[in-house]
């Protein structure tokens, strides 16, 4: 963190990580190398800073210290350069300034005015660096500000997450007994620096098992839930926009120490890609698991992919049948609560480790939530329509070459 070179850095951060250790330390650095402007630190309140960080940066500081009064919350330092305290509550102390560092601690606490209208511009004179540093508090602005560092195209943005965990002088034991008396949402928010928002009620996380070994039978079904392709050699912010996902889950009667269970998510491949890669990474998966159904949700995106798709098939003489999926008339909202669910919380879904896990939870608690994708839940909702589907003869490959791409014929 220290050795980040990004201007701007934000930082979503649980329970007693050090944050504010570490924004003492750099306010004390500032203060004694700048040469001119002022040096912030704005709490939500002006007590709420003296609170937080004012004895800290005079146990910090006590050698660099030549004076400091607590009345006007200030700190002089013996090269007379100056620290202040403020509270973001009286917006009018921070007006009409020009700083050469800045610190925003519990920015999630503050009016968005705060750093939009007010304090942006006092630090464009001296392109001061700023720290944004703070416990989440649901999707609000700070979400959105550590959204956006995340995502940002130059190396002006850097975003940091940490939980509590992640200190070594905290006792993890502690912290999971801390889990033990806490709401599953408070012990996220506080100790794992969630940024989950509160109130959806559609799906709970006790409703969620996972079985990282395959079970035994079954068939394997693919769903996949469209979104539009990159262009090549075009560099873009994908996470703003929806991605492309196939859920490959297998489905039977199986069992595991949780008891019976029907459907096994193996893996959720999701992204955005080129259409040429699109295709490639479906007829991988396809190719590899040997699924009784493939399904895509109906749309352009689909009658676009059908092409280099039907290349690939052709190329290496394997072909598969394409069921088209539908919402069926009904509202998103509606089709994936309906398809998953009851499925979640009479148990009968087990989620495989992987990478993919995260965010999938993510996108499942948060659901409906217009600032956060559902991708991937979608793709798995398909999967209740595409299992459904009733077949001539049992899926398999065959060295059938269709004449028309579209209907397979």
């Amino acid at each position: 963190m220290w050795n980040d070179p990004a201007r701007i850095q934000v930082i979503g951060a649980g329970r007693r990580t050090g944050k504010t250790e570490y924004a003492a330390y750099k306010l004390l650095v500032a203060a004694l190398q700048a040469k001119k402007g002022l040096t912030f630190y704005v709490a939500p309140t002006q007590q709420m800073a003296r609170d937080v960080i004012w004895q800290k940066l005079l146990e910090l500081g006590h050698d660099v210290i030549k004076s400091s009064h607590v009345n006007n919350m200030t700190i002089t330092l013996i090269n007379g350069r100056m620290i202040y305290l403020k509270g973001a509550d009286r917006p009018d102390t921070l007006r009409g300034v020009s700083l050469n560092y800045l610190v925003l601690d519990e920015y999630a606490s503050m009016k968005p005015d705060t750093w939009d209208v007010i304090l942006r511009p006092a630090c464009t004179d001296l392109l001061a660096p700023v720290l944004f540093i703070g416990t989440p508090a649901g999707r609000n602005h700070f979400y959105d500000i550590y959204q956006y560092a995340e995502l940002a195209d130059n190396d002006q943005w850097s975003a940091h997450h940490y939980t509590s965990y992640d200190n070594p002088f905290l006792d993890p034991n502690e912290i999971d007994e801390a889990k033990k008396t806490m709401s599953s949402f408070a012990f996220r928010q506080e100790y794992m620096a969630s940024f989950q928002a509160k109130g959806s009620e559609q799906f709970k996380d006790e409703w969620v098992r996972f079985n990282d070994k395959e079970p035994e039978g079954g068939d394997w079904y693919i769903a996949g839930d469209l979104a539009g392709f990159e262009e090549e050699g075009k560099r873009t912010n994908k996470k703003r926009r929806d991605n492309t996902c196939y859920a490959i889950v297998k489905i039977g009667d199986f069992q595991d120490d949780h008891g019976k269970f029907n459907w096994w998510v193996k893996d959720m491949i999701v992204g955005r890609w080129t259409l040429d890669e699109t295709a490639r990474k479906l007829f991988s998966a396809v190719e590899f698991n040997r699924p009784k159904g493939v399904g895509l949700e109906k749309g352009i995106a689909k009658q676009a992919v059908v092409s280099p798709l039907s290349d690939l098939m052709r190329k290496h003489n394997r072909f598969f049948r394409i069921e088209e999926l539908t919402h069926g008339n009904k509202r998103k909202i509606d089709r994936i609560v309906w398809a998953l669910q009851g499925r979640f919380e009479n148990g009968v879904i087990r989620l495989n480790t992987g990478d993919w896990n995260a965010q999938f939870l993510d996108e499942l608690f948060q659901f409906p939530d217009p600032l956060t994708h559902d991708d991937m839940i979608d793709a798995l909702s398909y999967v209740d329509q595409l299992q459904q589907m009733t077949y001539t003869e049992d899926f398999e490959f065959d060295d059938f070459d269709p004449i028309d791409d579209y209907s397979g014929y």
